[in-house]
C-alpha cells in the first residue's frame, strides 16, 4: 500500500501549486462576509460493494401464498428466505418496521436488514419491491461470505483500509487530472465541456483536504497510552474510537491538534451511560457518550458490523456507529472498534393513535408573499396569498396542531386548551409542517424560543418589504429589519413544498416531515425546524436529513452578493432544493436510514433531484431556460455552471462530464439536466400542467380526475387503478418520486435512471418507455454507457452512450 505519510506530503505540495494559482480558502467569517460561495467542511465516503445489485425483472414467486391482508410482506419474505439460502445460516434477517404500501401505487416497499449475533451489519440489506403478488424490483448487498472465515482473515491479517485506499486513489486523480488540463487563458479544455480551472481544482482540493487530512492519524493515535489501554478492556468502549473520528471532522484545526496531543484528558472527560434499546422487535445496548468535544448534543453509539472489501469479496468488519450532531453537520460514521481506530464509513445528514379532528375555522390565514411559482424578488410582486388548505395532505391547515405533539405545550407541560380542546391553533409561523423562525443566535440551542412573526386573531400576515441599500456596516441590520418577510415567506413556501409532496407520494407512511400524522403510519414529531436569516455563515443554504421520527432542519443564510443583501429565504428555487433534501433522503433505501444518499453518484444525484424539481416547480407553459439560485447568487447562472435546457450548445453537459466536474452540485448538475431533457420530451408528448398540484379530494375520499389524471377504467375487482397524471411536467414529478421509492440504498445514475423506466412501467404499463430512453441517451446515458473505478467523490472513467434500445431504433426514436 502507497504510505499514507508520503501522500500527504504529496498533498501538502499540490496545495502550494494551487495556492501559486490563487486558489485561496474561502472565509467563513459571518463578520467580514466574502462574496464568494461559502463552503463548509463535510466528509463523506464508505466501502464500495461490486457485488451490491439492483435488478428491475419482475417475476412471480415460485410458490402460490394464500390470500391475506398481508400478503405483500408474506410475498416479500419468501422471496427473501430463497433469496438468502446461500448465506451462513448464522447471519439473519429482518423486516425493517420503515416498510411500507405506497398510497399513491399501491406497491409494498419492503426493507430487509441482515444481522450477526443482533449486531447489524450497515450495509448489508435488500430492498422488494412487491404489487399484486408479484416482485417488482429488487436490491441486494448482503453479506454472502462465510463469518468463520472471514473472522479469521480479519484476526491474522488487518482489515482492509478503506478510508487510506480512498485517499490514496483521490490523490492518484488529482494529479491524473493536473496531467489531462489543457491549460488556456485560466481554463481547462477536457472532450467538449469546458469548466473554470480554479472552481474544479478549489473543489478536488476540498475534497482531499476534507476526507483525507487525518487518513494518517489514527495509525498514530494506536501508539498512544490513552488508546492502548482501551484495548486491552475485554469490553471495547465507544470513546477512543468516537475521539478519532472528531479529531477527523472537527473544523477547529486547534482542538484537532490537542485532541491528538492530550487524547487521555479528553477520553476522561466523557461521560457514557448505556440504554437498552428496541428497534425491529430486538433489543440492543446503545451507549450515550455526552461532553464529546465539538458535538452539540450527546453521540449515540452502538456496536455493528460493516462488509469492506477484498481480493474481489467482502470481509466484515467490527465497527462503533456513531450519530454525531454538530454545529454544522449531522453524522452517521461508521469507526473500526479495534485500534487503529479507521474511519470505514461517514454520511453527513446535511445537505448543502389518531386525535379525532376537530372542527376547522373557516378562517385562513393569509400572506404577502411572491406566490408560488415567482422563483424570487426579480420576477414579481408580492401578493395577498391565501393559506393552501388541502384536506389531503393538510386537513387541520398550517398553523394547528395536537397539544401532545407541540414542542412548546410538551415542553411546558401544557396537555389541551382552556376548554379541554386537544388541537392548539397559532397566530404565527408554527403548525403541524413547519416551524418557521430567525436564527440570529447561532448558539442557542433553544429553537423553540427563536423569534417569529404573530399575526394575530386576524391570521392576516403583511409586512412591509422595501429592501434598501446601505453602508456596508449596516447591511446586517438592514436585512433583518426585513425578518418578518424572510420568515412569512419561508414558511410559506415549506408548506407548499410539503402539501405538494404529499400529494405526489412523500406521505406519512413515506417518511414525511410532520408533527402529528393522522393515523397514517410513519414516525411523528418530526415538523421541519426552518431557519432564516441563519447567521452561522453566509452565501449557503442547508438541509438536515436525520431518520423519520427526527425533524429535519432547513438553513438559510443570507448572501452577501449585492447591497442590500440577498435572503435565500426569498429564493424559492432555494428552499425548495433545500427541501428536496429531505424528500429523496427519506424515500431512497427507506424512511428509517439517512445515508444512502451520503457518497459516490448518490450523493450527487441528491443535489440534482433538488435543481430538477425547484426549476420544473418555476417552470412555465412557454418554454424557458433556467438557472438555479441566480437571484441570491447575484450571477446570471446562479450557482451552477450552466443553466438547465434543452439546448446542447447552452448546456453541453453529458455523463461523461461526471469525470471532470467532481464534486456533489457538479454531479448533481448533471443529472439534473438529464432529467430536465427527459421531462421536456413527456411534455411534448403529453402537453403541460400549467399547476402541479391534483385537484382536493371529494368528502369520500376519491381525488376527482378533472383536467389533471387521465380517465381510466377500474380493474376486474372494481378497484380503482393508481391515477396517472395527464401532462409531461406532471408525469415526470410522479415518475420521478415513484422511482425513488424503486431504487437501491446509494443508487448509481444507471440505477436511478432504470427505476424511473421502471416507475414508467408500473404506472402506464411502458407508455413512454422509448420517449424516457431517449432523453437520457441524448445526455450520453444510453443502454452502453458505463464507468470505471469509481470513487466515492465521483471520480472514475465514463464513457457516453448516445444510442437507445433497440425496440427504440425501430420506430424512429
Amino acid at each position: 500500500m502507497v504510505s499514507v505519510i508520503a501522500a500527504v506530503a504529496m498533498y501538502r505540495l499540490i496545495l502550494a501549486a494551487l495556492a501559486a494559482l490563487g486558489l485561496k480558502a474561502e472565509s467563513t467569517s459571518p463578520a467580514e462576509p466574502s462574496f464568494q460561495l461559502l463552503h463548509r467542511k463535510t466528509l463523506g465516503f464508505g466501502p464500495l460493494l461490486s457485488h451490491a445489485a439492483y435488478h428491475t425483472e419482475s417475476f412471480h414467486p415460485s410458490s402460490s401464498i394464500s390470500e391475506s391482508a398481508n400478503e405483500p410482506f408474506a410475498v416479500a419474505e419468501r422471496f427473501v428466505r430463497e433469496l438468502t439460502r446461500d448465506a451462513d445460516p448464522l447471519t439473519s434477517f429482518f423486516i425493517r418496521n420503515d416498510s411500507y404500501t405506497d398510497r399513491t401505487t399501491d406497491i409494498t416497499h419492503v426493507y430487509v436488514s441482515q444481522h450477526v449475533d443482533g449486531s447489524e451489519i450497515l450495509n448489508g440489506h435488500i430492498s422488494v419491491n412487491v404489487k399484486d403478488g408479484i416482485i417488482l424490483s429488487y436490491s441486494d448487498s448482503i453479506f454472502r461470505g462465510y463469518l468463520q472465515e472471514s473472522f479469521l482473515m480479519t484476526f491474522v491479517e488487518r482489515a482492509p483500509d478503506v478510508h487510506s485506499e480512498h485517499c490514496t486513489n483521490l490523490l492518484a486523480a488529482l494529479k491524473r487530472n493536473e496531467e489531462r488540463f489543457q491549460i488556456q487563458n485560466g481554463q481547462f479544455s477536457l472532450r467538449s465541456t469546458d469548466f473554470p480551472l480554479s472552481e474544479t481544482l478549489a473543489s478536488q482540493r476540498r475534497l482531499y483536504e476534507w476526507n483525507c487530512a487525518h487518513v494518517d492519524t489514527p495509525f498514530l493515535m494506536a501508539e498512544k497510552p490513552a488508546f492502548a489501554a482501551q484495548q486491552d478492556r475485554e469490553w471495547r468502549e465507544p470513546e477512543p474510537a468516537l475521539l478519532q473520528f472528531m479529531i477527523a471532522v472537527t473544523s477547529n484545526d486547534t482542538l484537532a491538534q490537542q485532541l491528538i496531543d492530550d487524547p487521555g484528558a479528553h477520553l476522561r472527560s466523557m461521560a457514557t451511560a448505556w440504554e437498552r434499546h428496541r428497534v425491529n422487535g430486538h433489543y440492543f445496548p446503545v451507549a450515550i457518550v455526552d461532553n464529546v468535544p465539538d458535538a452539540v448534543k450527546p453521540v449515540r453509539a452502538k456496536l455493528a458490523y460493516m462488509q469492506v472489501p477484498r481480493s474481489g469479496s467482502t470481509v466484515l468488519e467490527l465497527v462503533w456507529q456513531f450519530e454525531v450532531e454538530m454545529q454544522h453537520n449531522w453524522y452517521e460514521a461508521t469507526v473500526s472498534a479495534d485500534l487503529p481506530h479507521r474511519i470505514i464509513s461517514v454520511a453527513d445528514w446535511v445537505s448543502d393513535s389518531p386525535i379525532p379532528l376537530a372542527p376547522v375555522s373557516k378562517r385562513h390565514a393569509s400572506y404577502n408573499v411572491f406566490k408560488w411559482g415567482i422563483n424570487d424578488p426579480s420576477l414579481g410582486k408580492r401578493t395577498m396569498e391565501k393559506e393552501h388548505f388541502d384536506r389531503a395532505a393538510s386537513p387541520m391547515g398550517w398553523h394547528s396542531l395536537p397539544y401532545a405533539n407541540d414542542p412548546i405545550s410538551v415542553r411546558d407541560h401544557v396537555h389541551s386548551g382552556p376548554h379541554g380542546e386537544k388541537w392548539r391553533n397559532t397566530t404565527t409561523t408554527w403548525g403541524n409542517n413547519v416551524f418557521a423562525h430567525e436564527k440570529w443566535d447561532r448558539q442557542r440551542a433553544d429553537w423553540e424560543s427563536s423569534y417569529r412573526p404573530d399575526a394575530g386573531k386576524s391570521l392576516v400576515f403583511d409586512w412591509v418589504y422595501n429592501p434598501r441599500p446601505t453602508e456596508r456596516k449596516d447591511l446586517l441590520d438592514e436585512a433583518r429589519r426585513l425578518v418578518n418577510v424572510s420568515v412569512t415567506q419561508l414558511f410559506y413556501t415549506s408548506n407548499m413544498v410539503h402539501d405538494l409532496y404529499y400529494r405526489y407520494g412523500f406521505d406519512e407512511a413515506a417518511g414525511n416531515f410532520q408533527q402529528y400524522n393522522f393515523g397514517n403510519g410513519g414516525q411523528e414529531n418530526d415538523a421541519i425546524i426552518a431557519n432564516a436569516q441563519d447567521s452561522t455563515t453566509y452565501n449557503n443554504a442547508q438541509f438536515w436529513t436525520p431518520p423519520d421520527g427526527q425533524n429535519g432542519r432547513c438553513d438559510m443564510y443570507l448572501f452577501s452578493t449585492a447591497n442590500p443583501y440577498r435572503d435565500a429565504a426569498l429564493d424559492a428555487g432555494l428552499v425548495i432544493h433545500e427541501l428536496t433534501h429531505g424528500l429523496s433522503t427519506r424515500l431512497t433505501g427507506g424512511p428509517g436510514k439517512s445515508d444512502c444518499l451520503a457518497y459516490s453518484e448518490s450523493k450527487g444525484m441528491g443535489e440534482g433531484w433538488g435543481d430538477f424539481l425547484a426549476t420544473t416547480i418555476r417552470s412555465t407553459r412557454e418554454y424557458s431556460d433556467y438557472p438555479i439560485g441566480a437571484w441570491a447568487q447575484n450571477r446570471t447562472y446562479g450557482m451552477r455552471d450552466y443553466p438547465y435546457s434543452i439546448d446542447k450548445d447552452v448546456n453541453p453537459l453529458t455523463y461523461e462530464s461526471v469525470d471532470v466536474a467532481w464534486g456533489a452540485h457538479a454531479i448533481g448538475e448533471v443529472w439534473a439536466e438529464m432529467l430536465w431533457v427527459v421531462s421536456n420530451r413527456l411534455i411534448k408528448k403529453h402537453g403541460f400542467a400549467d399547476s402541479l398540484f391534483p385537484p382536493e379530494p371529494l368528502i369520500d375520499g376519491i381525488v376527482p380526475e378533472g383536467d389533471f389524471y387521465r380517465t381510466l377504467p377500474s380493474t376486474e375487482n372494481g378497484v380503482r387503478r393508481p391515477p396517472i397524471p395527464k401532462h409531461g411536467n406532471s408525469l415526470m414529478v410522479q415518475l420521478v418520486l415513484n422511482a425513488m421509492k424503486l431504487q437501491p440504498c446509494r443508487p448509481t445514475f444507471f440505477q436511478a435512471r432504470d427505476a424511473i423506466i421502471q416507475a414508467d412501467a408500473i404506472l402506464t404499463g411502458e407508455e413512454n418507455y422509448c420517449d424516457i430512453w431517449a432523453g437520457f441517451a441524448e445526455c450520453g446515458l444510453g443502454p452502453n454507457a458505463k464507468v470505471e473505478g469509481e470513487t466515492p467523490w465521483g471520480g472514475g472513467d465514463r464513457t457516453d452512450d448516445f444510442t437507445v434500445p433497440a425496440r427504440c431504433k425501430s420506430i424512429g426514436i
